[in-house]
């Protein structure tokens, strides 16, 4: 029994959930709820998270069943896994890399795509179409004119203001915020000096078609990733493109490690007297599978490659 069960319920699973749920859970959750869909969503993203984080520990979890959040609070969330920020975790769960590769390199883009059974079994190429931001070639990047691009005035070239609130006496409060000037850039260029194709954005939006090789055998989960063919911004190394295969359901067959399992209701005469069906495979053949009299059925693997 576990004392509480929020984490749980936020990433919608049992207590009893084995390490596979909880990532497969946390991954569909947190490519829905991230930032750059749901602006808005945060929070939620932030819940997710951490949920995930403690979950995902061993040690932590055990923790979390026997005293729930206040435990959590009380042993210390910042030791072990070492994550710091629920983008720290996205991007180590989807391959990202973490804060100091993010300085140095443009974020990465995540996209789930649905594959059928069939076509991890065989095989598949699916095309992904995809919008990205690429540098304007017509002013270099640069948003306009050389030279046009100067220090925000009221930022200070910082992207953010901030502003002193009195609350009492002797009590004041800070408060950051995006500087409504220059939209957070800490630049601004005179109107008349800016790039006419990308009105001083320093990107422009393409459509770009990828080709996502589905090989024999992938699985559920699994990443395929398009080295720098993310966003695009100045002075960055463009980030990655990250394709992450999500299974659907098959009516017949389920996936067992590398073995297919298919369930199979018979009458109670077939189960006595010995049957004979017809099965067609994922790749097309069809095989027999015979039932003796007395229930002995003749085996027929059939496996991912």
């Amino acid at each position: 029994m576990v004392k509480e069960t929020k984490y749980y319920d936020t990433l919608g699973v049992k207590p009893s959930a084995s390490t596979e749920e909880l990532k497969k859970a946390y991954r569909k959750l947190a490519l829905k709820y991230h930032p750059d869909k749901n602006p808005n969503e945060g929070e939620k993203f932030k819940q997710i998270s951490q949920a995930y984080e403690v979950l995902s520990d061993p040690k932590k979890r055990e923790l979390y069943d026997q005293g729930g959040e206040q435990a959590i609070k009380e042993g210390g969330m910042s030791g072990g896994s070492g994550f710091s920020s629920p983008m720290d975790i996205f991007d180590m769960f989807f391959g990202g890399g973490g804060r100091a590769q993010r300085e140095r390199k443009g974020k990465n883009v995540v996209h789930q795509l649905t594959v059928s059974l069939e076509e991890m079994y065989n095989g598949a190429t699916r095309k992904l179409a995809l919008q990205k931001n690429v540098v304007c070639n017509k002013c270099d990047g640069r948003g306009g004119k050389e030279g046009a691009v100067k220090p925000c005035g009221v930022c200070r070239g910082t992207g953010m203001q901030v502003r002193i609130q009195q609350l009492g006496p002797g009590m004041v409060q800070q408060i950051q915020s995006v500087c409504h000037e220059c939209q957070g850039s800490g630049e601004q260029i005179d109107p008349r000096d800016r790039c006419r194709q990308c009105q001083g954005r320093k990107v422009v939006r393409e459509k770009k078609i990828l080709e996502v090789h589905i090989d024999k055998g992938m699985k559920d989960g699994q990443k395929i990733q398009f080295a720098g063919e993310g966003d695009q911004e100045p002075g960055l190394e463009p980030g990655d493109v990250i394709t992450v295969l999500e299974q659907k359901e098959h009516p017949v067959f389920h996936r067992q490690g590398q073995d297919l399992i298919m369930e199979m209701e018979i009458e109670l005469v077939e189960a006595l007297c010995g049957f004979q069906r017809l099965i067609s495979t994922l790749d097309d053949r069809v095989i027999v599978i015979t039932s003796h009299p007395g229930g002995r059925i003749d085996r027929v693997r059939s496996r991912f490659n």
